[in-house]
């Protein structure tokens, strides 16, 4: 093919030659000619207003101008079975073509391994993007109860507030029974971590599990008076809680350790985001550039700050190999998460 440049005839070859476009899509790679005019999903597994959902929207208001073709990004919530109904929508139902994103528990991979019922998904199929810092799950004691420590908390029994079974407030007393030799005394029923906030205050419990980033921005004074004594914790390391009793770290044998890992897994994938299954590796890895990008944009950051949302981080590639190890667990390990987890 050839071309008139200014009356004379040039091959598209020498219009390279000289720096020039042989028309407005040659200087666009394939990424970009795709996004360009496109309008993402992305989809929340949870309702409005918690700590996921706010992760989620503050990803998509920044993401669609580090993505090429500077696409749009809208959010929105598809809720249901904790978040599995999101997981297997986006498995079975959603475009796989990197138009796609969600916002999942960061549970599942375990849930996946352990056998959990209605799990039409692989986690390890899924391209796990990136996540705005982990979750460090800690053991909080009232300050009237006499407990300060693990080795108080083997030797006098504790009332403990969780929401259900399978949620973290249940599964983190439950797991330190089993394997620390701690006499938690469960009590479910309470429909969400501030209301077993109140229930300490009232006495009704002397004990619930939460996330140390949640603890730092609901309850700083309660921290600050010292009205809770953190007596274990779990997940990736931070010097805040070093001094306290790490739940990996503590195991007896191997055996407990990677059990402690299994349960504890969801906390090193931080509140997730990912795409579907299917999507060529080139959109992937420019999502996966795009969020790594995003962490870096001071507009994205003040956002964040003024959110009071604590930002460590984590790359997909990571999260990956996380999602592996996890399906990677011995079977008779896995047995005993299961029953921990269930």
């Amino acid at each position: 093919m050839v071309f008139v440049v200014s009356g004379w005839r040039a091959s598209a070859a020498g219009l390279a030659a000289l720096g020039l476009s042989a028309g407005p899509s040659a200087a666009q790679n394939p990424v970009e000619a795709f996004y360009k005019g496109k309008t993402l999903t992305l989809a929340i597994g949870f309702s409005a207003g918690g700590e996921y959902d706010l992760h989620g929207r503050l990803v998509a208001r920044f993401i669609g101008k580090h993505i090429p073709g500077k696409p749009g990004v809208v959010p929105t919530q598809m809720t249901g079975a904790g978040t599995i109904t999101l997981a297997n929508y986006m498995t079975a139902v959603a475009p796989k073509d990197g138009t796609y994103l969600g916002v999942i528990s960061n549970g599942l991979p375990a849930s996946q391994a352990i056998g959990t019922a209605g799990l039409k998904f692989d986690a390890r199929q899924f391209h796990w993007l990136g996540a705005l810092g982990p979750t460090i799950e800690t053991q909080a004691i009232w300050h009237t109860v006499g407990v300060t420590s693990l080795e108080d908390a083997r030797k006098k029994e504790v009332a403990v507030g969780a929401t259900g079974k399978g949620s973290a407030t249940y599964i983190m007393p439950t797991l330190m029974n089993e394997v620390f030799g701690t006499k938690f005394k469960i009590i479910t029923g309470y429909r969400g971590g501030s209301d077993v906030n109140v229930a300490m205050e009232r006495g009704e419990v002397g004990s619930r599990n939460n996330s140390w980033t949640s603890w730092k921005s609901t309850k700083p004074h309660w921290l600050a008076e010292k009205k809770i004594h953190i007596i274990a914790w779990a997940g990736p390391e931070t010097k805040e809680l070093a001094h306290l009793p790490h739940l990996s770290k503590i195991a007896k044998d191997d055996a407990d350790r990677q059990v402690v890992e299994v349960v504890f897994s969801g906390s090193y994938l931080g509140r997730p985001i990912l795409t579907t299954p299917g999507v060529p590796a080139e959109r992937v890895k420019a999502l996966r550039d795009a969020f790594d990008a995003t962490m870096k944009d001071p507009e994205f950051i003040a956002a964040a700050t003024q959110a009071k949302v604590e930002l460590t981080p984590i790359r997909g590639v990571d999260m990956q190999k996380v999602v592996e190890r996890v399906m990677a667990t011995p079977a008779p390990l896995v047995a005993r998460a299961k029953a921990i987890m269930e």
